[in-house]
Formats: C-alpha cells, structure tokens, sequence
C-alpha cells in the first residue's frame, strides 16, 4: 500500500459560544454525510433506518428501526452510512453540545454523579438499548419542538438524567483507540488499568498485576472480570487492537509493523484476531476509513 499521509477530518459545527446546544430534527431518504469527528459532544438519535451501519471509532454494526448514541470525545470518528437501508422516511435528531456545557463543579455532586459516569463512558461512544429508547422518546420530541431556550435546557437536563440512569446501553469503541481517559470507582482496578495502558506493548503477566492489587493471582482474576466484565487477557487484546485500529487510521506504517508495534509478536496471529473482533482485516479496515474521509 502506498505510503501517503491522509488528512483527518474535522467537522466545524454550527454550536455557537452563546449556546447551551445546538439541535437539528431532520427528514431524510439517505445518510449522505461522511466519517467525521468534532470537538463538541453528540447525541444522535435515528428512527425508521434498519440496516443503516453505524461506525464509532473502530466499532461497526448495523442497526435497528431506532438508534441513540451519545460520543463525548474530540478524538472519535463516527459516521451513519445508508448500506442496507431502503427506507425512504428517516428521521434524524442530532443535539451537540460542548464538553464545558456541565462544569466539574456541578459534575461533582451528587444529584449529578449519574451524569458524569455516562459522560465518561461516552469517550467511548455509548449505545443505548430499545427500553431506554422508548422510554426517552418524548423527552426527544419535545425538545426538537421546544422554542423556549431556558426551558429546552431544563428538558435537556432531564433527558440526560434519565439516559444516566438507564441500564444496559454498551460502550462502542475500545478506549485505545478512542483515545479515552481511565475512569473507575475502585482505586484498585484504576491502578491496574493505568498500569495496562502504559505497558501494553509488553510482556504482561498476571502476577505483575495481581501483585500491584496486593491481591494472589486467584482472587485478581475474579476481581478484575467482576469489575470490568472482561477477563485479562481479552482487555488486553482489546487496548492492543484499539492501538493497532488507531495507528492504522492515523499512521502510515505497515500492518505488521502495526502489528509489532501494539504488542503482537506473530502476524497471521494479528490478522486472524482484528478480523474476528471487527469483522474485516487490518488492510479492509484502514481502506474503510481512508475511502470515507473529507474535510468538512
């Protein structure tokens, strides 16, 4: 493959300074607008667009009827593409707002804690599940309907109150290559993850890090998975394939010097891993986001 440095995309949204956020309810026969990231934070609800692919960071799936996402990061390209889908009535309601719009004052009480959690797991880009959906629905409707900018905010308030405290939405991107911060409740497995982060190119053994809980490698084992819902070594692989996923996007290196580079000591090892984990290769990965690249 050609070695040639690709530009990446950084979409300038019509969110002004003077704004809480910005909002835009669309009707639309086809998803047009190609892979993109931005600065401020998105939450993007699609209706009436089953087979549609959506792509966050290097996680791609096909979606239902209903979609809602929330992507709190500057550094995760995202994209909706129309693939299978043949409906020629969706609708689309995109809200952005900046990363200072909630201030870590505010984040820090109590009655808001719920919030910061979601905010931070949504580095990763953060779907939520048909219950929430259905629930949050008119809370949506309302909004893109409401003209009174004081009371839009109390209901957009509300709507991310009751995203938060909503179960079973699952994070999208790995956070290698989401380029997200490490945030956990136990110190514990936050000492470990950093630890992890830091040393993934390594040889990492489960006793460094069973030893660095002050916990034997039994107990570790059990804690770690309990905590995380991974065991070791598929968090591992994860955080080496965002890596890898991430250098593909930005670097030009080869893919086996991606491969080495992120940890990997066999190549073929290396394909048959991404391959089974993102559904394409290496090589159909960093074509799929080259081809989709623009500047907007």
């Amino acid at each position: 493959m050609e070695r040639q440095k690709k530009t990446i995309i950084q979409e300038i949204t019509p969110l002004s300074d003077q704004d809480c956020f910005y909002i835009a309810d669309r009707k639309k026969a086809a998803f047009t607008y190609p892979i993109h990231k931005h600065e401020e934070f998105e939450l993007n609800f699609t209706e009436n667009a089953a087979g549609v692919r959506r792509i966050v960071g290097d996680h791609s799936e096909i979606i239902g009827n209903y979609d809602l996402v929330l992507i709190c990061s500057s550094n995760l390209e995202h994209v909706w593409e129309q693939h299978d889908c043949k409906s020629a009535e969706i609708r689309e309601i995109t809200i952005q707002f900046s990363k200072n719009f909630l201030e870590q004052s505010i984040l820090s009480k109590n009655q808001f804690l719920p919030i910061k959690r979601m905010l931070e797991k949504a580095q990763n880009g953060l779907a939520f599940p048909m219950k929430t959906i259905i629930k949050v629905y008119h809370l949506l409707d309302k909004l893109s309907k409401q003209n009174k900018g004081f009371y839009a905010v109390l209901d957009f308030y509300s709507l991310l109150y009751e995203l938060s405290i909503s179960d079973g939405a699952h994070i999208l991107s790995s956070s290698s290559f989401a380029k997200a911060e490490v945030h956990s409740d136990s110190r514990r497995v936050y000492k470990v993850e950093m630890y992890i982060n830091k040393h993934f190119k390594e040889e990492i053994r489960l006793a460094e890090l069973a030893k660095l809980s002050d916990m034997s490698t039994g107990s570790f084992s059990k804690f770690f998975k309990k905590r995380t819902g991974q065991t070791l070594s598929e968090y591992l692989i994860n955080i080496r394939l965002g890596y890898a996923a991430r250098q593909l996007v930005e670097s030009t290196m080869s893919i086996a010097e991606i491969c080495y580079d992120s940890g990997f000591n066999n190549l073929s090892n290396f394909n048959r891993i991404f391959k089974k984990r993102k559904g394409i290769s290496p090589k159909q990965f960093r074509m799929t986001f080259y081809k989709k690249k623009r500047i907007i």
